[in-house]
Formats: C-alpha cells, sequence, structure tokens
C-alpha cells in the first residue's frame, strides 16, 4: 500500500457523500501510522465537521507522529461556519500531510499546504490530482467562475430524435437509463426546463431514488404560461420560475405571480426581451446553486449549447428508430454549414446501460 493506495481510498469516502456537500466540496480524509490505517472520516454536509477533523478526532489521540492523508488541501480561512482545519492538524501532532490536488478557492488555494509546512509538517500534493479535479468538478467551477457547472441531459433514439411528431416521448430509453437519470437528478443542486416541457409533459422533475435529495427544480418561463397547478409547483423540493418582468403588466399574470409566490415559489425576472443565459447561471451561482441538469426539448438543448453553458453532455441513445422530418431532433436551432464549426467533445466516453448507449463528454470550450 502506497500513496496512490491511500489518496484513492480518501476519493472513495468523499464521494459517499456524492450530492449532499454543497456548496462544499466533497473531501475524504484518513489518517495512516506504521503502514496501517487508523482512522479516517468523510466531510457530509456543508456546515459539519470537515473530513480531516472527522479523522483526526477518530484517531482518539493517537494521531500525533502520523501522517494525514487528505482529497483536498486542508482549509485555512475562518470566513465560514467552522474552524480552519490547518489548527486542528497542527495541534493534534500529526507529522505528515499528503494532499490529492490544492483547493482553487482563492481563500485557501496553496495558503492551508503553506501554513502547514511553516508549522513544520511535511506536504506532499498532486497525487491523483485529476481524479480528485473530476470528483469535486461541480466545485471547481462553481468555487472559480462563480456560476454553476451545467451538465446536457438528452434521451434519444438511433436516428436522433426525442419525441413523435405527437410529442410523445415516453418512454424513449428504458428502465436502468431512467433509473440512472434519477441519481443525476439526486447528484445536483438543480434541474432546469422550459415552460415547452412542462406544459406537455407535466414532469415532477424529483428524485426517486431511496436516501437521495431532491435537486431545485428551474423553470424557464418567459410569459408565465404554466399552471399554477402543474406538478413542478408541488413542495417541496423548491421551484423557481425564470421570466420576464414584463409578464406582470397583465392582471392574469399578476393574479399568478401571487399565487406561486403564496405556494412557495420564487420568480427571477430578467428585463431583456431574450433570456441571458450566462446572466442566469451568475445569478444561480449568488444562490450557491453549484450544478445544473439540463432537463427540456429540442429548443432549449439548442439555446444551452449557442449560449455556451453547457460543461458536459449525456446522451442515452436507445435502439429505436422513428424516422420522419416531422418528429422532434435532440438538438434543435441553427444548423452549422461547415463540420469544422460543428460542437465537439473530449474525454468521451461510451456506456452500455441495460439496452441503451450512454455518450457522455466535455463541451471543447
Amino acid at each position: 500500500m502506497n500513496d496512490r493506495f491511500f489518496i484513492g481510498r480518501t476519493l472513495a469516502l468523499a464521494a459517499r457523500a456524492k450530492g449532499l456537500t454543497s456548496p462544499n466540496p466533497m473531501v475524504g480524509a484518513l489518517i495512516v501510522k506504521k503502514g496501517k490505517i487508523i482512522s479516517e472520516g468523510y466531510h457530509r454536509k456543508a456546515g459539519t465537521p470537515h473530513a480531516e477533523v472527522i479523522a483526526i478526532d477518530n484517531a482518539l489521540g493517537k494521531a500525533r507522529g502520523s501522517t494525514l492523508y487528505v482529497s483536498l488541501e486542508p482549509c485555512c480561512h475562518k470566513d465560514k461556519r467552522t474552524p480552519p482545519c490547518t489548527q486542528k492538524i497542527i495541534s493534534s501532532g500529526i507529522r505528515q500531510v499528503i494532499v490529492s490536488m490544492k483547493d482553487p478557492n482563492p481563500k485557501v488555494s496553496g495558503k492551508g499546504i503553506e501554513e502547514l509546512r511553516n508549522s513544520g509538517i511535511k506536504v506532499t500534493s498532486g497525487i491523483l490530482e485529476e481524479k480528485a479535479r473530476k470528483l469535486n468538478e461541480f466545485y471547481v467551477k462553481y468555487i472559480t467562475a462563480g456560476m454553476p457547472f451545467v451538465i446536457l441531459k438528452v434521451a434519444m433514439t438511433l436516428d436522433g430524435k426525442i419525441a413523435t411528431p405527437e410529442g410523445e416521448s415516453k418512454w424513449i430509453t428504458g428502465e436502468k437509463a431512467r433509473s440512472m437519470v434519477h441519481r443525476l437528478r439526486g447528484g445536483v443542486d438543480a434541474v432546469m426546463t422550459a415552460v415547452g416541457t412542462v406544459l406537455a409533459d407535466n414532469p415532477m422533475l424529483t428524485c426517486r431514488v431511496p436516501n437521495y435529495k431532491n435537486p431545485v427544480r428551474i423553470v424557464i418561463d418567459p410569459n408565465l404560461e404554466t399552471s399554477p397547478e402543474a406538478n413542478v409547483f408541488s413542495i417541496p423540493p423548491e421551484t423557481i420560475i425564470i421570466t420576464k418582468q414584463s409578464a406582470v403588466s397583465s392582471q392574469q399574470s399578476e393574479k399568478k405571480r401571487k399565487k406561486l409566490s403564496e405556494k412557495g415559489i420564487k420568480i427571477i425576472d430578467y428585463n431583456s426581451e431574450k433570456l441571458d443565459l450566462q446572466w442566469l447561471m451568475r445569478e444561480l451561482g449568488k444562490r450557491h446553486i453549484t450544478s445544473v441538469l439540463i432537463e427540456g426539448g429540442a429548443s432549449l438543448n439548442s439555446y444551452c449549447l449557442e449560449a455556451g453553458i453547457v460543461d458536459k453532455v449525456m446522451f442515452f441513445i436507445a435502439p429505436k428508430i422513428i424516422g420522419g422530418k416531422e418528429s422532434l431532433p435532440a438538438v434543435g436551432g441553427n444548423s452549422f454549414r461547415r463540420l469544422d464549426e460543428a460542437y465537439r467533445l473530449k474525454d468521451t466516453k461510451v456506456k452500455r446501460i441495460g439496452e441503451d448507449i450512454l455518450v457522455e463528454g466535455y463541451l471543447q470550450k
């Protein structure tokens, strides 16, 4: 067992809290003495003790002279609900700290490592760093850009259709793929759709997997067309409506706004004729939403791609063919006239999910 093994264990511990720590990162830690793990821990929820603190406390006073392995640089600032982990580490008598990746948070970003070194603790970093960054890709994007990490999810047929000409789309993919999507919802802060999908399918957009949380639901509804009785307005979970400021002009809209507010629905207004999705992502970031899963139709999919807000795509492809020009495509909007202008993916992976195939990758910016 070497450093890579122990850091790998911290990443596995951290992943246990997937979807539960936002806006904090997932972090795992363990303490090794004479080649043996004597304690471990992981951060479970924002506002609760950090992984390093849990591991040290679980060591029951035996941490002196040991090595601490942690998946993310220990925090050193006081601008949060819990004390700095660096002070806990220093006072525990730990002699060495092995870190997978530096914290991209400007309040930490190397300062935690520096503080430990200044106290005489040997620190090594960069082990399995790419895996650590991938694990916390939501946090990395949010803390550096102030905007959520965005995943575009599409369920389509082999010929790229998401619905028949009549709008029928249930169910294109199989049960295993749908179950995976529910787990995806449980792992993000918010699910975003548009009014067309709500009017056509009346979805709930909840996570129906035990021990997973429900995401915030975001509905883009420029003219406030959605009925207050729609499934997305059942509380909980929280729902946010994105609508035009001009939608308050009619008496009917004012009544609908009042009814929605009384139900606990939050409303974000925009003043432009067309919604600026970059602006919306910044607004969601201000509300500590670190990740968004897009579940919409052809128009919303193209709109998000054109706006450049998509970080990752997940296309679930069913072994079915609908055909026809009138069937709805996965991505609408404008066509590229040249292949070298098309959206391109990197780090692409292909997986079998029951009968279906999942193609996922990251948008080349």
